[in-house]
């Protein structure tokens, strides 16, 4: 699989007014970062690119991508050199990757992990307690709009929920399912659902702005099953079943030929953990605000940066020094 690569100057740092000189330290060289096609992923992208570039000088090349594509682009090219937010546990492939030495964790994208979920609106279970579980929902489906919200196509979570939507005969038992085409269709969804106080049940992960601002509750799909599991995220495999979400792991992914060629690059990535209570704040000014990513960006740089400015060598600092 073939990427296309694309050089893009940060806008945001021009909309925050900023004077952006070019890093004294010019010893980095030439770095690829993907940009999953979600909020938390381009913001997380926006920060390496910015702290790369501004505070070790390298020449940073931004690759648009999602957890599928990322993880075969690495597999056959050995690219890109830094995939922020990768959600392992919907990426198999990185296991066998990373065991054969190819890439490697750098660090936990979020402190606190992630987490997966089928939601319904907390205002339907008050009102029907019985759609807390997914027999409830099933026997239901009237009560929350007879339609699951799904994944976009590329991300990990479709190919599990493709899974599970098979192992618990959704459609059989008269819910539609309705692929999304973007995340920002399925997050308005969920949001104006909520809004109206209207049925829905759908997919959404944290941390997101949509689970810090609206109350959700959690389905409870059945006991956690790491065999099941393994194969419900594996489209490969015929014996889909069921099985409730694992506990996320987020990795900051990198190859061994750029910790290799660019060692600070590799140790800063070692230390970029984005609190979750941040993250989640970050999320919500930037929905609140019909914020850009890039403006997302600048208003983390603006407001954390004791977070980010601990991730940074001495160096680094002193070039992104008085910045912001």
């Amino acid at each position: 699989m073939e990427l296309t690569m694309s050089k893009r100057p940060l806008y945001a740092l021009a909309l925050a007014g900023a004077m952006v000189p070019m890093a004294a330290n010019a010893e980095c060289g030439e770095v690829s970062v993907a940009e999953m096609n979600w909020t938390s992923g381009g913001i997380m992208t926006g920060v390496t690119e910015f702290l790369l570039e501004q505070g070790y000088g390298c020449d940073v090349t931004v690759v648009p991508s999602a957890t599928t594509t990322a993880i075969t682009s690495l597999a056959e090219n050995n690219e890109p050199d830094i995939v922020p937010e990768m959600w392992v546990n919907s990426a198999p492939l990185y296991f066998e990757l990373a065991e054969e030495g190819k890439v490697m964790k750098a660090s936990d994208a979020f402190s606190k992990g992630g987490t997966e979920h089928w939601l319904v609106p907390s205002y339907l279970v008050e009102e029907h307690p019985e759609l807390a579980t997914i027999e409830g929902v099933l026997n239901n489906p009237e009560l929350v709009g007879a339609r699951f919200h799904n994944c976009p196509d590329g991300w990990g979570c479709r190919i599990v929920n493709d899974s599970l939507k098979e192992a618990f005969e959704l459609e059989d038992n008269g819910i539609e399912v309705f692929n999304h085409g973007s995340g920002e269709t399925l997050q308005a969804a969920m949001a104006s659902a909520y809004e109206a106080e209207e049925p829905y049940f759908g997919y959404y992960w944290g941390p997101t702005a949509p689970l810090g601002k609206y109350d959700f509750v959690s389905i409870d799909l059945g006991p956690y099953n790491s065999d099941v599991h393994d194969c419900n995220q594996n489209p490969e495999c015929d014996e889909v079943g069921v099985s409730s979400f694992p506990s996320a792991s987020v990795f900051n992914v990198v190859t061994a030929d750029l910790a290799e060629r660019e060692p600070e690059a590799y140790q800063l990535m070692q230390n970029v953990t984005f609190d979750n209570d941040v993250m989640n704040g970050m999320l919500a000014w930037h929905s609140d605000n019909e914020a850009s990513v890039d403006e997302a960006v600048v208003y983390y740089l603006q407001n954390n940066q004791d977070e980010w400015m601990s991730w940074l060598s001495e160096d680094a600092r002193a070039n992104v020094a008085g910045m912001f």
